[in-house]
């Protein structure tokens, strides 16, 4: 795709800037080559729905990074000459072609970071691990992969950027391209969004979450549940733009703090059965918010409540510390304790695979973020 950069940049973007990452002027052009890398999907315990200017989130959020659902992209860069942006995009080996006005998008607001994007031909490869059209949001993988590959490039152009420097201007491009990208750089769990009670937390990066964390945390598993694997009737660039007007929008931002807040001394004590109260109930009132907005919409499917009540009454029953969190669509994601696994394997095997499409669900776990291929 050949799209001539507009002459304008947005000076919000600029205004809003920590202008640390703003783009040097390079002189010399890199010869023709190649960049991997992997990024991680993650899913929010504590929900953002709703932003304001160029992806900022109007509440901070927190979210467990995952390891199998990732993408992989390798981006090839040969130099022109021609002005404007240069690009195609394909997935799974096929020219996606549908995705390219997002990339021209997301390319216009982060040029005055990375200044030599005029200055090359690209070819974006990707391709994710868990199945196209799955349900699980494949944007923050996706964004972060190629955020990254043009860090790379940019680090090639300056050795001096160290490792700190060059994940928050990843993160902070990343989230140019979609906002829970933003959280898919490091981990094993990140914040996005300003909080008074986590040093360094801002609206324009998302950083490792660097209080502490109990150590029934650091391995928790993530079964997803692939209760529909169709296109959303409502996507999430629509579901935000929703919050503007919404009647509870100032509750629920309020409530999105406040719960983080309660997650904090949760999240250092290993108190689950306080975690499971405050994750299932952000995953409602993401829902809730949807249920609520003028137009309304419902993204949950019949199966994804028979598979809540299904784990309601097998925690009731065996005293399990399973839960649930949901992300903007229909799948469940299961959250516990990795020492449960095998029981709960048992119970997914049992009872709920079968409101599965297929009965297909994806076993996963927290790790440690993003890595060059």
């Amino acid at each position: 795709m050949n799209i001539k950069k507009e002459s304008y940049f947005c000076d919000s973007i600029i205004a809003m800037a920590d202008t640390r990452f703003l783009g040097k002027k390079y002189v010399e052009l890199l010869p023709e080559g190649s960049v991997s890398w992997q990024a991680p999907s993650n899913i929010a315990l504590i929900k953002y729905w709703g932003k304001y200017q160029t992806q900022l989130p109007q509440n901070s959020s927190l979210s467990f990074t995952l390891k199998n659902c990732h993408t992989r992209t390798t981006l090839f860069y040969k130099p022109k000459v021609s002005k404007g942006y240069k690009f195609e995009v394909y997935r799974d080996g096929k020219r996606e072609e549908s995705f390219e006005p997002k990339i021209a998008t997301f390319f216009e607001r982060i040029s005055p970071y990375l200044t030599f994007l005029e200055a090359y031909t690209f070819r974006i490869e990707t391709a994710n691990s868990f199945p196209h059209s799955s349900g699980i949001a494949s944007s923050a993988s996706g964004m972060s992969a190629l955020a990254l590959c043009l860090m790379h490039l940019e680090k090639k152009l300056n050795p001096a950027i160290d490792t700190t420097f060059f994940n928050e201007k990843a993160s902070f491009l990343a989230r140019l391209g979609s906002g829970s990208a933003a959280r898919s750089i490091e981990g094993p769990m990140v914040v996005w969004g300003e909080h008074s009670k986590i040093p360094k937390s801002n609206n324009l990066t998302g950083i490792s979450y660097s209080l502490e964390v109990h150590s029934v945390f650091k391995n928790y598993q993530d079964t997803i549940l692939l209760v529909d694997k169709g296109e959303k009737q409502v996507s999430s660039t629509l579901g935000h733009q929703l919050m503007h007007n919404h009647p509870f929008a100032t509750q629920r931002f309020k409530q999105a703090e406040e719960n983080l807040s309660k997650l904090i001394p949760v999240l250092k004590n290993g108190n689950l059965n306080a975690f499971i109260q405050i994750v299932e109930l952000e995953a409602l009132s993401l829902h809730a918010m949807m249920l609520t907005s003028t137009p309304y919409f419902i993204l949950m499917k019949p199966n994804t409540l028979e598979i809540i009540n299904q784990i309601w009454g097998y925690r009731e029953k065996t005293d399990s510390k399973v839960c649930f969190t949901l992300d903007a669509g229909a799948n469940v994601h299961l959250l516990y304790p990795q020492n449960e696994y095998e029981e709960v394997q048992k119970f997914i095997d049992e009872k709920l695979k079968h409101f599965c499409i297929h009965k297909e669900f994806i076993n996963d776990e927290v790790s440690d973020g993003a890595f060059q291929l």
